[in-house]
């Protein structure tokens, strides 16, 4: 991915909000490895005409198969500003899921305690509450329905890892792609989860901002 092709759906000199494609790390990955933060930094590096080093805070972060809107701050008051707002849950976090089978009821909440398994690098629910799980809340609502797979708007009131991916496997309706939390359906690109829209306060004027990405193309004819 060259920082040409990165799609831009905001920047200032506060915030730079991206629409992350499937198959990049956000960030995280050893030194020389391309991740969306790296990509970003150049882009900022040669848009602004920076020396040395440039700075980018990751705010929000999309597991690698997921693709959708992500926010870099690009001062550390920013960064923290925002972080807070994460924290606290004042961001709207809207996702597209599109998952194997027939969902039901049509719109719903889901609930569940969360442990992480770090051997296997994936989540697991838990039964009841222990000292070490997280509670995990989404509100899903079903678009389109066609008998085998369901499209799904899905609203994040918590940000746990791995979240949407296993509360919607563990009801029994697997994200298309995702193996790692048992899907058996095959999808082009990564997997079905998109982070369509978030909508934050400006970390310095406060205004409320609402960034959307749309589709990938893949999508269009998967329904």
């Amino acid at each position: 991915m060259h920082h040409r092709s990165l799609d831009i759906l905001y920047a200032d000199n506060h915030l730079l909000v991206v629409n992350k494609p499937a198959g990049i790390a956000t960030m995280g990955l050893p030194d020389g490895e391309e991740t969306l933060l790296t990509v970003a930094k150049e882009y900022v590096k040669s848009r602004y005409d920076k020396p040395g080093n440039v700075y980018l805070g990751v705010v929000s972060r999309l597991d690698v198969p997921v693709s959708g809107v992500v926010v870099f701050a690009r001062t550390s008051k920013a960064a923290a500003r925002l972080n807070e707002q994460f924290r606290d849950h004042t961001v709207e976090k809207i996702y597209h899921a599109m998952v194997e089978g027939n969902i039901s009821p049509k719109e719903g909440m889901l609930v569940n305690h969360l442990c992480e398994d770090e051997r296997h690098r994936k989540m697991w629910v838990t039964a009841r509450p222990t000292a070490e799980s997280k509670e995990a809340r989404l509100r899903y609502k079903c678009l389109k329905c066609d008998g085998n797979r369901s499209l799904l708007e899905v609203t994040l009131e918590t940000g746990r890892k791995h979240q949407i991916r296993l509360q919607l496997s563990h009801k029994g309706h697997p994200i298309l792609g995702d193996r790692k939390y048992f899907s058996i359906t095959p999808f082009p690109q990564g997997i079905a989860l998109h982070a369509k829209r978030l909508v934050i306060a400006h970390p310095v004027t406060r205004e409320p901002l609402t960034f959307e990405a749309p589709l990938p193309l893949c999508w269009r004819n998967e329904f």
